[in-house]
């Protein structure tokens, strides 16, 4: 079978930063977003020499391609006709291939929508994060609730079947009774996918470094605990359950037949490449793989030169990390265990051989003891609990662990 790729496209800007984001993300003037175009476009069009270079794997059929960031949104219709000519100059697209773009309500043109529309965008992401207009306010949105439903029926108008919506649990000024709201509008919008995160409190955020501090900005004072929260994702993955959105994975929710088909290869540990600002890249090589990420700093990233590798100047070339069996067989355990269908055993063994497998066997004895995973019919998947306590497992079956 051929082999295939899913692609990430960083797209950096934000008509403004929210207070707990951490990722490489700002709010940054038109002439640096075209000549970041110009540089993304240039490490497309270096990317198979580069992939050589590292002697990696690089298919040339694309059948998923997704748009995130920051607000990919946000970008002209011609910057985007760029990007896919950049594209279609080195990959070939599949038939009915995924091609998802992260948006902000409110912030996505009318040529843009067009221009993506002809490109074969069939599914749109809007980063909602609450439908309670004065949880999102707190957190630097920019949309209402009013707004967010006018989006979803926009696109359904226009022909895209496939909507996700996040949603984060844990936001400044949330309540038990908030939050079920923000569940229930999602439910009652009938989007197809829900994707609900636990607020992180992060040092390289506004909120994070307010909330470490003790402070009372951006809401900090009024942030749900963490036992709180996790009670609250609990609840929202019965409810969405009982509403036909299932989860399949930590974070993710869908109606039959409406998974991200881009996010499943990261499960399963399937070819992907990224480009621009802090993108990351797993492609096979040999019988292993490599891993790398671009750099997250943007200066860094447009002093690049197109002809290194990924876009980036020799001396910032992004370090290469070669995965070896046991670092592959650890991977496709707590990445196939992030799956509520699990981690089949008999596969695993078929790849990687009876010693690893004995050992993970012998650590989930352990984890399932405490009811955190299950194993029926050759698979191992986590239990409720055991997704509240996923990290502890994974630690746990980390090749070398205690048992």
């Amino acid at each position: 079978m051929r082999d295939s790729l899913g692609v990430y496209i960083s797209v950096p800007f934000c008509r403004a930063k929210c207070t707990y984001c951490n990722f490489a993300s700002g709010v940054f003037g038109a002439e640096r977003m075209d000549r970041y175009v110009e540089w993304v476009c240039s490490e497309i069009g270096g990317a198979r020499a580069a992939a050589e270079r590292m002697g990696a794997e690089l298919p040339g059929l694309m059948d998923t391609i997704f748009f995130g960031g920051g607000t990919p949104s946000l970008l002209s219709a011609g910057q985007m006709r760029r990007l896919f000519e950049a594209l279609h100059g080195e990959f070939e697209v599949s038939a009915g291939a995924e091609v998802t773009l992260e948006c902000a309500p409110g912030q996505l043109g009318e040529e843009t929508l067009d221009e993506m529309l002809r490109q074969g965008m069939n599914r749109v992401s809007f980063g909602v994060q609450s439908f309670v207009d004065a949880e999102a306010k707190a957190v630097g949105r920019l949309h209402t609730r009013e707004l967010c439903l006018a989006e979803i029926a926009r696109m359904r108008a226009a022909g895209i079947a496939d909507i996700n919506v996040d949603l984060i649990v844990g936001l400044p000024k949330q309540t038990a009774e908030s939050w079920r709201e923000s569940v229930e509008v999602a439910l009652e919008s009938g989007v197809p996918h829900v994707s609900v995160y636990m607020l992180e409190v992060d040092e390289d955020s506004r909120l994070g470094r307010e909330m470490l501090a003790s402070g009372a900005k951006y809401g900090a004072g009024d942030t749900p605990s963490e036992d709180e929260t996790a009670e609250w994702y609990g609840a929202a993955c019965e409810w969405l359950e009982a509403g036909g959105v299932r989860q399949y994975e930590i974070s993710n929710f869908a109606r039959e037949g409406h998974s991200s088909r881009h996010n499943v290869k990261y499960w399963r540990r399937e070819p992907y490449v990224g480009f621009g600002l802090d993108a990351h890249s797993m492609l096979r090589s040999g019988e292993g793989a490599v891993r790398w990420a671009n750099t997250n700093d943007l200066d860094a990233y447009l002093a690049g030169a197109a002809e290194d590798v990924f876009g980036l100047r020799a001396a910032d070339a992004p370090e290469v990390e070669v995965v070896g069996s046991e670092q592959a067989f650890e991977e496709a355990m707590f990445l196939g265990l992030r799956m509520n269908d699990g981690v089949d055993l008999e596969r695993l063994r078929a790849e990687f051989g009876e010693v690893l497998m004995r050992g993970a066997v012998e650590s989930l004895g352990d984890v399932k003891q405490a009811g955190l995973v299950v194993v029926e019919g050759g698979k191992v998947r986590l239990t409720a609990s055991g997704r509240m306590a996923s990290n502890e497992v994974f630690s746990r079956l980390l090749v070398g662990a205690p048992v």
